[in-house]
C-alpha cells in the first residue's frame, strides 16, 4: 500500500494530508481502502441486517460493480466470507449536518487557458465530530476534545486494471469523496445543499442505494461526460445520511449541471450557461443571482458568497483568477460568524489537463503549499 503525508502532519498543525495510491483490479484496490481506512481513521465493519446487507451487494453488483468489487476485496482483507451478509464492508460514514462550500466552474471558452476550469472551497468545522452534534443539538460538550473531525484528509489516487483512473479527495471515508476527477476529465464536487435547515443523521446505518458521500465516486468510476452523469444520476436510488447534499459536475468539453433533490425525492438540473456557480442553497428554489434572500445567521451566507462568486465568474478567467475569487469568499478568524468554520482546502481542477491541485489550511496564519497531482 502506498501512503505518505504530503502537507502537515506537525504538532501545531490541523490537517494531516495523505496521499494514498491503489493500483490493480477493483478487488485489489478494495483491499488497499480497506487497510488505508483502519489505519488511518480506526474502521472497522459493523454487523448487518443481513437482509439489507445482501440487498445492497446485489444492488452494487447490478448498478455499481466497481465498489461491489471494492467491497469483495475488503471483505477479503478481513478474513470475511462476503455471500454471508453479516457486516458491512464499506466505509459509511454521513456527511455532517451543516457546514458551508463554495463552488464554481468556467467552460473553455471562458478561460484564458482553453481548458474548462472547476474551483471549490471546502468549508468546514474545526471541531470533533462530538463536539460538532453537541453544538447542534445544545447537549453539554464532551468532556476529551480528541482530534477534529476533518483533520486527516486523504487524496486517493487510483489506477485499476478494470476502469477509469481517479483522483479524489475525501475528509474521512474512503469508498466516497468530497472532490474528485476521472481520466476522462469529468469531475464532481459536493455540497452542502441547504445550510438554513440542517438536522443530525437520525440514522447511520447503511441503505440500498447510493449514499450522498458514495454519488461523486460513483460518477467517476461510470461516466465520461456530464451528459452520462445526467443519465446515470436520473437511473439511480440514492439516499442522504444527515443533511441533503447538492453536486456541481462538469466535463473537459465545458458541459455542467448542478445536481439536488428536493425534501420529497424530487430531482432538478440546472445545466451550466457559461460560468456556473453553487454555495449552500438549493438552486432549483433560487435561481437569481440578482434576487436572493439576505443571509442570517444559519444560512453561513451562502447567498453573499454566491453573488460574490456569480459576479467574479462572469468574464473571462483563468486559474490563478478563479483561485482568487474562491480566496476572496473563504472562511477564516475573521469571517462573521458565529461557527468555528474554516476553509479546510481549496481545490482548482483543470479539466483539459486532469489535474487537480489544492491548498490545504494547518492554521489560522499558514497554508499548505498548493499540491498538484494529474490522473
Amino acid at each position: 500500500m502506498g501512503q505518505q503525508i504530503v502537507a502537515g502532519g506537525g504538532a501545531a498543525d490541523f490537517a494531516t494530508v495523505r496521499l494514498l495510491s491503489a493500483e490493480g483490479d477493483q478487488h485489489a484496490i478494495g483491499r488497499t481502502l480497506a487497510e488505508a481506512a483502519r489505519q488511518t481513521y480506526g474502521w472497522r465493519p459493523i454487523p448487518a441486517d443481513r437482509r439489507k446487507a445482501r440487498a445492497r451487494r446485489r444492488w452494487f453488483e447490478r448498478n455499481w460493480p466497481q465498489h461491489h468489487e471494492r467491497m469483495r476485496g475488503a471483505a477479503s482483507l478481513l478474513g470475511l466470507d462476503f455471500t454471508a451478509d453479516e457486516y458491512y464492508v464499506d466505509c459509511l460514514y454521513p456527511l455532517p449536518a451543516g457546514s458551508a462550500c463554495s463552488a464554481s466552474t468556467v467552460p473553455p471558452g471562458l478561460t484564458e487557458e482553453g481548458r474548462g476550469l472547476l474551483g471549490r472551497n471546502y468549508d468546514f468545522f474545526t471541531t470533533t465530530r462530538n463536539e460538532l452534534f453537541a453544538m447542534m443539538t445544545g447537549a453539554p460538550p464532551p468532556a476529551e476534545r480528541g482530534e477534529p473531525w476533518a483533520g486527516r484528509p486523504t487524496i486517493v489516487h487510483s489506477r485499476p486494471t478494470d476502469g477509469p483512473a481517479t483522483l479524489v479527495l475525501t475528509m474521512d471515508t474512503l469508498d466516497g469523496c468530497m472532490d474528485g476527477i476521472n481520466e476522462h476529465g469529468l469531475a464532481v464536487v459536493l455540497l452542502i445543499a441547504d445550510a438554513e435547515n440542517t438536522n443530525p443523521p437520525t440514522d447511520e446505518t447503511p441503505q440500498v442505494g447510493l449514499a450522498s458521500v458514495q454519488l461523486p465516486r460513483f460518477l467517476l468510476d461510470t461516466c465520461a461526460s456530464a451528459e452520462q452523469a445526467r443519465a446515470a444520476l436520473l437511473d439511480v436510488k440514492q439516499y442522504d445520511q444527515g443533511s441533503p447534499l447538492h453536486y456541481l459536475i462538469a466535463d473537459a468539453s465545458g458541459d455542467s449541471f448542478v445536481w439536488e433533490r428536493g425534501p420529497g425525492g424530487d430531482e432538478h438540473i440546472t445545466d451550466g450557461q457559461g460560468a456556473l456557480c453553487v454555495t449552500n442553497h438549493l438552486l432549483h428554489r433560487h435561481p437569481d443571482a440578482a434576487n436572493l434572500p439576505p443571509d442570517n445567521p444559519e444560512t453561513m451566507l451562502s447567498y453573499q458568497r454566491y453573488q460574490r462568486l456569480a459576479k467574479s465568474t462572469g468574464a473571462t478567467m483563468s486559474g490563478p483568477a478563479l483561485r482568487e475569487a474562491l480566496d476572496e469568499i473563504g472562511f477564516d478568524a475573521d469571517s462573521p460568524t458565529d461557527y468555528p468554520v474554516r476553509t479546510l482546502w481549496r481545490t482548482v481542477f483543470d479539466l483539459g489537463a486532469r489535474t487537480m491541485s489544492t491548498r490545504f489550511y494547518l492554521d489560522d496564519q499558514r497554508q499548505s503549499a498548493e499540491l498538484t497531482y494529474s490522473v
